[in-house]
């Protein structure tokens, strides 16, 4: 394997990566094994007692971060609270995989160099490919209109073709977008910003043929077959191949403006809009590819002495698309669409190189996850297959094959994890760091954004910050191919960035509105929610909202700490307002408050995504019958596992949960409890003014509004479906 990696910098894991590749190792072997007999209905008390002596409650090897970091060794000393940790990339290799990370294949390849295929360069490189060996006369058509055209309708050339004036560019970087407002059938409210007053407000089409998209030659006979498992009866005959959603989506993404769409939900459409950007991005790609080598036969076939005309097809570096996505198996699934996508009948198979090397390192072994382990339905399908969140790989693409492990540089499609990415951008002072394969991204895929809250959002924020810059180095390109666009250092100007959430977030909004400058404009979905999820909650309980004045966003943390402990904490320290659940977002705000618990000297106990299996039945025990009044919980544990906490009688929302139907189901987690009193329950939330989003999604919109330009406190009691 070793002998067959790439030497590139661009392919090899960092030399300190290696060094903490125990830290790693160590955090997925607990959670590899922490499933065994994770039966929160019936606790094995003797082993957790057992254990409970030898083990510490803090996995001792979490490393420290900035912000929702790791406290570092919990249970051997306190975090200071103001403690600025350096967010390297050796510092968080082991980090992320907190609670989440369950490796299917032996986590050993990560140790060594990583495989990189060598073997097939020639066959997929662009410059030595020609049009006529690649695809035959299927693509006559499109070649011809290359030549005949100066200017197509495909949107593809529309969008790259485009010729920028500084003027234009200047406009961008200096004035506020103008937005508008437009009202869809199924996505519903929109809006569309733009810098260039010209572009104007899109329509959704009710219909329309597959022809009109100018799909690439095999994707329009193999899309219908691929998507007809989304399809249902009430499609329209006039069209048969997206559903009402997809058309939708596809519409916009087709025109090629940046797209945030914040109602993705993996129970019900995330496999539906998967398939559409692989569409986009496929048909994208065999497009660019296209041009290229139909551009070296004119070339190739030139009389000499003849000008050798303007062949400006092509990036500084090779890879056109990043798709960035949580775990391995959506690479996998990724992947299995491209397959399917470019197969045009079962005769017509392509050539996939590595393709059982990747089933092996991407794919999951069924038998694995314990049959017994009763989860909600929505973790069941995020954490479905191999849910190692540190990979990458490149994925070359001509019209009958495929190479999967494809050097960076060699790449059109990169497939990647924000920590995967992080590990190789690296960080300043680095020696081997490489980011020169994102200088020429023309579309950016960032899936599922939500759950990168809940793994480190500093990698997004770092892979923001260093695509589409020039590179260092020029990697054998051929200058007099190279568009004008990317040679003026304006490719971040035609990048076209797909951003799909579960939810609408702040952190999720500044990376659409800070990073993306699409000179297209951006179409955001911004619908209310108009109920909340307290009208899930089904056990009788009052709600009481607390608000917090705040003077700014920044100080709005210190604000809800002070609060907290001068308002709410004297009310529940007598021993009556026992058993007392505090859910805390942020792992910067637990190890605060677990601090100055300790400080105190309060009776509690304490739950997080370091906690080890041993400490987790211990604290979970120890409240359930009482001896400890308080146990703080953070968020991300609860996302990662998905207990049932028992004994609940009184909960405080110490902020608003990022995702609101934790809201409910913490909430509910007291009819787990038999022997409460149902009039002794109580659940008290904080919150500012910054936190409208997060209390829209609880309480729905006209609630917001009111307890917004309130400043009194809000009662709110709910029995059942309210």
């Amino acid at each position: 394997q070793s002998e067959n990696s790439d030497k590139s910098s661009a392919e090899s894991d960092s030399e300190t990566e290696v060094e903490q590749v125990s830290v790693y190792h160590k955090l997925l072997a607990t959670l590899k094994t922490s499933p065994e007999s994770e039966s929160e209905e019936e606790e094995d008390e003797s082993e957790s007692e057992e254990a409970g002596e030898s083990e510490t409650e803090m996995d001792s090897e979490g490393s420290q971060e900035t912000r929702e970091a790791d406290g570092g060794e919990e249970d051997k000393r306190d975090v200071p609270e103001q403690e600025e940790a350096t967010d390297t990339a050796e510092q968080t290799l082991g980090q992320e995989q907190a609670g989440g990370a369950d490796t299917s294949c032996d986590p050993s390849h990560e140790v060594i160099e990583e495989f990189t295929d060598v073997k097939h360069e020639s066959e997929f490189s662009l410059e030595t490919n020609f049009m006529e060996e690649e695809s035959g006369d299927c693509n006559a058509d499109l070649r011809d209109s290359n030549s005949s055209q100066a200017f197509s309708e495909d949107p593809f050339k529309q969008h790259m073709d485009k010729e920028l004036e500084e003027k234009e560019v200047e406009k961008m970087s200096v004035l506020p977008k103008t937005s508008s407002q437009s009202k869809w059938p199924r996505l519903g409210q929109l809006t569309f910003s733009s810098t260039l007053e010209k572009h104007k407000t899109l329509k959704a089409d009710k219909e329309f043929d597959v022809k009109q998209l100018y799909l690439h030659k095999p994707l329009e006979s193999t899309w219908p077959k691929v998507n007809k498992q989304f399809l249902s009866s009430v499609n329209k005959p006039s069209d048969p191949s997206f559903t009402p959603l997809q058309r939708e989506l596809f519409c916009i993404m087709n025109t090629y403006r940046d797209l945030f769409y914040p109602e993705r939900n993996a129970l019900t459409n995330g496999e539906e809009i998967r398939h559409a950007y692989c569409l986009h991005a496929l048909n994208h790609v065999l497009k660019a590819n296209a041009q290229v080598l139909s551009n070296n036969a004119k070339r190739r076939d030139q009389k000499p002495g003849t000008d050798n005309g303007d062949y400006r097809d092509q990036g500084l570096t090779r890879p056109k698309v990043l798709m960035i996505v949580p775990f391995r198996e959506c690479a996998l699934r990724i992947v299995h669409i491209f397959i399917s996508l470019l197969e045009v009948n079962d005769k017509r198979k392509i050539d996939v190189s590595n393709k059982k090397r990747f089933k092996g390192e991407f794919g999951s072994d069924p038998e694995e996850k314990p049959p017994n382990l009763k989860r909600p339905e929505d973790y069941e399908a995020v954490f479905a297959g191999n849910i190692d969140d540190h990979f990458r790989i490149g994925v070359a693409i001509l019209q009958k094959s495929m190479r999967l492990y494809a050097p960076f540089y060699s790449s059109d499609i990169i497939i990647a994890s924000p920590l995967g990415m992080r590990t190789i951008i690296g960080a300043e002072g680095e020696k081997k760091r490489d980011f020169d394969f994102l200088s020429s991204i023309e579309i950016l895929i960032i899936d599922q954004a939500d759950i990168y809250l809940m793994q480190n959002w500093e990698h997004v924020l770092h892979l923001m910050k260093h695509i589409n810059l020039l590179p260092l180095d020029s990697h054998g390109v051929d200058f007099s191919r190279v568009r004008m666009l990317n040679l003026n250092n304006w490719s971040k100007y035609y990048r076209q960035t797909l951003l799909f959430s579960d939810l609408q977030d702040p952190q999720i909004n500044s990376v659409f509105n800070k990073h993306c400058f699409n000179y297209m404009g951006q179409v955001a979905v911004r619908n209310v929610p108009l109920s909340g999820s307290i009208s899930r909650v089904v056990v009788q309980l009052p709600h009481v909202f607390r608000r917090l004045e705040a003077e700014s966003v920044t100080s709005v943390i210190d604000t809800r700490f002070q609060f907290f402990i001068d308002k709410v904490l004297p009310e529940y320290r007598d021993a009556i307002m026992s058993h007392t659940l505090i859910y805390v977002p942020s792992y910067f705000d637990y190890v605060r408050l677990r601090n100055y618990f300790k400080k105190e000297d309060l009776n509690f106990t304490h739950i997080c995504e370091y906690t080890k299996k041993a400490g987790v039945c211990r604290a979970r025990r120890f409240f359930l019958k009482g001896e400890k009044q308080f146990l703080l919980f953070t968020e991300r544990f609860h996302f990662y596992k998905r207990y049932t906490i028992k004994g609940i009688r009184n909960l405080i929302f110490y902020e608003l949960p990022t995702y609101s139907h934790f809201y409910s189901e913490i909430c509910n987690m007291m009819k787990a409890t038999d022997n409460g009193v149902d009039a002794t329950w109580t659940c008290t939330v904080l919150y500012s003014k910054y936190d409208a989003q997060k209390l829209a999604a609880v309480v729905g919109i006209d609630r917001t509004a009111q307890m917004l330009q309130s400043k009194k406190n809000v009662h709110l009691f709910v029995t059942g479906e309210n």
